[in-house]
């Protein structure tokens, strides 16, 4: 693995004063890497990402143990807006754009904080429509009537108009059909390896952030519970089991699933 680009380590997330749901997390993002966070609904993955880009504090959440290092330098004391500067850049989960604007428009807000001329955001835009072809045939539209695959491009697009470094992808996969869950994953592909673009992905669709990603964190009640290269973590047994479904003697149905679920070696 390349030099750390990201490092949590033992971070304790607490909510409302009382609710703890982060319990010691450290992971480690490489430089050009992209690691993947995987659990179930409620593991905080989600969680996990608004600590890195200061999103908690909207939450009335604080990071109360442990510290978050980007580039050597700890950033707890950052705005999400400075940490945009920086390089840093969270997708939220549920694409959240600006449904009253055109596509293009909401592209140009990513490119707000580097103060871009008018020509400079043209040839922003144009690097973005190269990797979201899609986008650019309905770059007038309004993004509130485009579908929920064009829409979760515009928000990776408009986050690529900040210039990252390092972008913190939040379940791209939720609500999407398969077909366009493998485009989205394609072009996070494509700009990790052409833009050098780090990725740290949450995502509960185990078996496609596996196949995508160099690295692989798995999350439960708050824990990081199992970790390793990407193509290990798929061919762990306990990962088939617990996550996909499938186990030595075939594919299992659910309740064999959940009944095997007490049993896992790791609790």
């Amino acid at each position: 693995m390349s030099t750390p680009l990201l490092v949590v380590n033992g971070i304790e997330v607490i909510y409302n004063h009382v609710i703890l749901v982060l319990k010691g997390v450290s992971l480690t993002v490489p430089e050009g890497k992209i690691v993947a966070l995987l659990g179930a609904n409620g593991a905080g993955k989600t969680t996990t990402l608004r600590a890195v880009s200061n999103l908690l504090k909207a939450e009335r959440g604080d990071v109360t143990k442990g510290s978050i290092t980007y580039k050597g330098e700890a950033i707890e004391g950052l705005t999400p807006a400075d940490l945009v500067k920086r390089g840093v850049v969270q997708v939220m989960e549920g694409r959240h754009c600006f449904g009253h604007l055109t596509v293009e428009e909401n592209l140009l807000t990513g490119g707000y904080t580097r103060g871009l001329s008018r020509t400079q955001a043209q040839q922003e835009l144009e690097r973005v429509y190269h990797y979201f072809p899609r986008l650019k045939t309905r770059r007038g539209s309004q993004s509130g009537y485009t579908s929920g695959g064009e829409q979760q491009m515009t928000a990776v697009g408009r986050a690529l108009m900040a210039n990252p470094r390092m972008i913190l992808l939040d379940e791209p996969s939720m609500g999407l059909a398969p077909q366009i869950v493998a485009e989205i994953f394609e072009i996070v592909r494509d700009l990790n390896q052409k833009e050098k673009v780090s990725f740290l992905l949450a995502e509960q669709n185990t078996n496609v952030a596996l196949r995508n990603s160099d690295y692989g964190y798995i999350l439960e009640n708050g824990r990081i519970v199992m970790d390793g290269a990407a193509q290990d973590l798929a061919n762990n047994e306990d990962v088939k089991e617990f996550y996909l479904g499938v186990a030595k003697e075939g594919r299992k149905s659910f309740r064999d699933i959940k009944s095997y679920r007490r049993r896992k070696r790791w609790l």
